[in-house]
């Protein structure tokens, strides 16, 4: 459950990193905003597929 939170918070930090970058037209801060949330988002889907096939061996 730890290793979801974390992925989510990334994604949001992202997020937040992205709008920030957009606010003060920074255009690394948008790159690096639109990474993280990727990065998040994968790592998210991961977890998601780590648990379903769990779920089939239980």
């Amino acid at each position: 459950m730890n290793d979801k939170m974390e992925n989510k918070g990334e994604e949001l930090k992202g997020k937040a990193k992205e709008a920030l970058g957009n606010a003060t037209d920074n255009e690394q801060w948008q790159g690096e905003g639109k990474a993280e949330q990727a990065k998040g988002a994968v790592k998210q889907a991961a977890e998601k597929a780590k648990d379903a096939i769990k779920g089939l061996k239980d």
